[in-house]
């Protein structure tokens, strides 16, 4: 073979291997560029799944807020319809079976406490000690219970004893206003014109409802007025001492120990023990229903409709209270409800609802 054919045979042997190693290169940069589409797809993917899991967790959780706040709503209006009608069997209690605030409130409460306590035993027997054994929650548990619980349950119904269910409501609505005023105060600031509006409305309501309408005489007798004020006082405490307890201990544990302890203390403070009264088989019905729906029930799911919604929309809801407590006042005892009372109660209604619209602004 001449050097000329195999220079030539050596050219073309060349020539093929770079024209393969060429295809190689092609196959090698088509396989690197599907790999990086499929890399770019696979993310995009992974980023729309990512997107999708986030806009499901979004909505689950829309929708536990709109869960959360339906119960909420649920609840706080079923505790205040509740507390009407355990105020209306007060008020049975009082004008026809002749019982004393004094002498229920006391036994109420301890019954009250009682149940819960072995209910606590069993389901929150760690939390139910634990409370006691801080000096801090110590003494936040005997000002909740005993200043504010306590004391609001036994001047509600010294309240209803001495004028009606209707008015012994209506009148632990002035809570928001005194918590507004002592805000005020503390923070030493005028108050706003939606609070100036309030303070009125309120006061305006009051005494439409104690007067109805003949602003010359009282419609119930002084020492009920000065009881219901010092019950929205008692509601202003628990209202404001509640959410220190209430982010560390169960609403149960709360009210158990409040219930216990203050049956006994306002027992012995206002000697209701001494009391000699022996009730009817109507009257120990009425305890048993004041004690399981005002105290239990009523308690229990206003306070904790109260932790779902807020207390705002709490105000507000709550007012289905003096509602349930004025309709059987009016329909089942025959109770004075006429037009400058309803009156009374719109003005108060529309004091809760600027109180909680200045909260939600």
């Amino acid at each position: 073979m001449s050097a000329n054919a195999e220079r030539e045979d050596y050219e073309n042997q060349m020539s093929a291997k770079a024209e393969g190693e060429a295809f190689e290169a092609q196959i090698s940069a088509k396989a690197e560029g599907e790999a990086f589409e499929a890399q770019v797809s696979a993310k995009a993917e992974g980023e729309d799944h990512e997107a999708r899991i986030s806009a499901k967790a979004e909505g689950e959780d829309h929708e536990a807020r709109l869960s959360d706040r339906t119960r909420g709503a649920i609840l706080t209006i079923f505790g205040g319809i509740c507390w009407g009608l355990s105020g209306s069997m007060g008020q049975y209690l009082f004008t026809r079976e002749g019982m004393d605030a004094r002498w229920l409130t006391p036994i109420r409460l301890f019954i009250a406490g009682l149940i819960l306590f072995v209910y606590c035993l069993i389901r929150e027997k760690e939390l139910l000690f634990d409370i006691v054994k801080h000096k801090r929650t110590l003494i936040l548990l005997f000002v909740y219970g005993i200043l504010g619980v306590s004391f609001c349950q036994l001047t509600y119904f010294m309240t209803i004893q001495y004028s009606s269910a209707g008015v012994g409501t209506i009148m632990q609505d002035l809570s928001p206003v005194m918590i507004l005023v002592m805000t005020c105060i503390f923070n030493k600031r005028r108050p706003r014109f939606l609070e100036i509006a309030s303070i009125c409305l309120a006061f305006v309501g009051v005494l439409l409802i104690i007067t109805h309408g003949n602003l010359k005489q009282l419609a119930f007798p002084p020492i009920a007025i000065v009881t219901g004020v010092l019950c929205a006082m008692g509601v202003c405490v628990y209202n404001l001492i509640a959410p220190y307890l209430t982010n560390h201990y169960p609403v149960t544990v709360l009210q158990a120990w409040s219930f216990l302890a203050g049956g006994v203390i306002v027992g012995l403070v206002t000697g209701g023990f001494r009391i000699h009264y022996s009730p009817s088989p109507v009257g120990i019905f009425g305890i048993f229903f004041v004690v399981v729906v005002g105290n239990i029930l009523a308690f229990t799911s206003y306070i904790k409709g109260v932790s779902l919604i807020g207390p705002s929309r709490g105000i507000l809801y709550g007012f289905s209270e003096p509602v349930t407590a004025a309709l059987i006042s009016t329909l089942a005892f025959g109770s004075a409800f006429g037009f400058w009372d309803l009156v009374g109660f719109a003005c108060i209604f529309l004091m809760l609802f600027l109180i909680s619209k200045k909260k939600t602004v």
